[in-house]
């Protein structure tokens, strides 16, 4: 893809205000658009942002010198990137925020990509990656051709590959380039994973992306550190479905256009969910209510925060609230190998689901999947759900680690007060011995759940080990022992540990395990690093826990994902 400059901001006039600075005169060809100066080549647009640490404008010089055509920036840029820019002839561009003009200048530069594609999203406290993945996969089952961009992994097109970047959401030109990409491939369908940093103005990385579908599965509590309050943060992700109700639904497939019907999917036993039924305006929205089992229970209180609690109840003042239905979760039943259950509607017959899927919790995210593929696909909802068979989970949720050991091994992304009360209850009901629990908590990030996390391991399990997970700017042990601050019923060094080394963490964990006992590894799941103050250093949670058991004897190799 190359455009000239002047057509990418043609296109987007109006999304934001710009003023060219200097050599406005020049109109010079884009040949991709970077947020990264090292990632800058001859032809780059480089976008300053203004970051944690540091900002993009101290990068300015450092971008022109590798042969930016033009800078967009906000603010003032140094005075040696500005003598750089006039020597070289690179196009600088002043906005007011250049981290919001980067999602529509990206939509322009890659000729609007989420016009051609029909595209769901997905928001959540939790379930967002594996919804989006069962959504993905029962697409392709249906015969359509999709792509999807998701925490773990993403695909173009073709099959899955893994995602090696920590971000839930890509930043506005990756998500716009890989939906360009997606059309190019001849996809019809796209599924994006929607977190609430990417569904905010502060950050716009999904303001140009037209949804036509989307889901809410949960709103619990989670980065307040980026949203302050618990209602901002509730906002932010309702964002979603303002945006599928922003628009007209026409899009151009293969050169053809076509009507799609959007549709929202809500939790409705969640308390935001009439904050996201109102959200959605005229959209047609259908609701689906878990067993009791299964509703979201975050029964803590954060200072200066409204608890997300359900109480158990449905929270839709008015079941016409749903207009394409309420859908009930019954008779649902868990074995080794499936869940099952059924989606119950008034006035209609059961449909009976079956996944080949460990944890109940799985069947909120299969019934959102089966209702947003159904409706995107103009097929019944019976047809969608007949094949969830054939669906295949997540790597790194719930994952099994099997080596031949004694004892049971399990990882899982679970790293919120909300998701420990998902993986740790059917734990403790099924393990006949003792449960070790791993985790630590992400730095620079919400620091008020810390102690809830530590308060809710240390209820439900025997032993709980406290290490890093990303540190990123903070000292690992003062951070730990702002979790162990919560483990007030456990005892240091017998059955509290604060090892800040993952590895030598887990080799602790298997050290201590007893045959019939469940060691828990939460909070790394898929991801390739550990990100600390001066460093970032490969890691592979899944291969680290495969390895450490063949330290300790152990090799018949088995990694499921159920």
């Amino acid at each position: 893809m190359v455009k000239k400059l002047s057509e990418c901001l043609h296109s987007c006039r109006g999304s934001f205000r710009y003023t060219i600075e200097l050599n406005g005169d020049k109109d010079p060809l884009i040949k991709n658009i970077v947020f990264d100066s090292k990632k800058v080549s001859p032809g780059s647009l480089f976008f300053a942002l203004p970051g944690l640490h540091v900002h993009g404008n101290d990068f300015a010089k450092q971008a022109i010198d590798a042969g930016s055509s033009a800078v967009i920036f906000e603010g003032k840029l140094p005075e040696n990137a500005v003598q750089d820019a006039e020597q070289r002839g690179t196009v600088l561009i002043r906005v007011d925020n250049s981290r919001f003009a980067m999602s529509p200048f990206s939509a322009a530069f890659y000729d609007y990509p989420g016009n051609k594609l029909c595209i769901a999203g997905v928001t959540g406290t939790e379930g967002k990656s594996s919804t989006v993945f069962f959504i993905w996969q029962l697409l392709r089952l249906a015969g359509k051709k999709a792509g999807f961009i998701s925490t773990v992994q993403y695909s173009l097109g073709g099959e899955a590959v893994n995602n090696p970047e920590h971000q839930t959401t890509p930043e506005a030109p990756i998500v716009q380039e890989q939906l360009y990409r997606m059309a190019e491939n001849g996809c019809e369908f796209a599924v994006v994973e929607s977190s609430s940093h990417g569904l905010s103005v502060k950050t716009n990385r999904l303001g140009n992306v037209p949804f036509d579908t989307a889901a809410m599965m949960n709103v619990n509590h989670e980065h307040l550190e980026f949203h302050g309050t618990y209602e901002c943060y509730k906002d932010d992700k309702a964002n979603l479905f303002r945006k599928t109700a922003a628009h007209n639904h026409v899009k151009t497939i293969a050169g053809t256009p076509k009507t799609f019907q959007p549709l929202g999917a809500v939790n409705a036993a969640d308390s935001a969910a009439e904050d996201f039924v109102k959200a959605a305006g005229s959209v047609s929205v259908a609701g689906f209510v878990p067993p009791q089992e299964l509703q979201s229970r975050a029964d803590f209180s954060v200072a200066g925060a409204e608890p997300a609690t359900c109480g158990g109840a449905l929270n839709a003042v008015n079941e016409d609230l749903y207009k394409a239905g309420l859908y009930t979760i019954e008779h649902l039943k868990e074995s080794e190998a499936d869940i099952t259950f059924d989606l119950c509607l008034k006035g209609s017959a059961d449909i009976h689901v079956k996944a080949p899927l460990a944890g109940a919790f799985n069947a909120c995210n299969v019934t959102a999947a089966i209702l947003l593929v159904a409706q995107m696909t103009e097929k019944s909802v019976e047809e969608i759900a007949a094949l969830a068979r054939r669906i295949e989970p997540v790597r790194g949720r719930m994952s099994h680690i099997r080596k031949g050991q004694p004892f049971e091994v399990l990882v899982d992304y679970a790293h919120t007060p909300s998701s420990f009360y998902t993986v740790f209850p059917p734990l403790r009901q099924k393990t006949q011995g003792r449960i070790i629990s791993l985790f630590g908590s992400g730095g620079e990030r919400d620091t008020k759940k810390r102690p809830v996390q530590g308060k809710i391991a240390s209820e439900y399990s025997d032993i709980v080990i406290l290490t890093d997970e990303d540190p990123r700017g903070e000292e690992p042990m003062e951070l730990l022992e702002m979790i162990a601050a919560g483990c007030t019923s456990l005892k240091r060094g017998e059955t509290l540990f604060l090892i800040p080394d993952r590895k030598a963490a887990i080799r602790k964990a298997f050290s201590l395990a007893r045959p019939g006992d469940a060691v828990l590894l939460l909070g790394k799941s898929h991801e390739n690093s550990i990100i600390y103050k001066d460093r970032v250093m490969p890691y592979d949670e899944i291969k680290e826990a495969e390895t450490a058991l063949e330290e300790a004897g152990f090799t018949n190799a088995d990694v499921s994902g159920e």
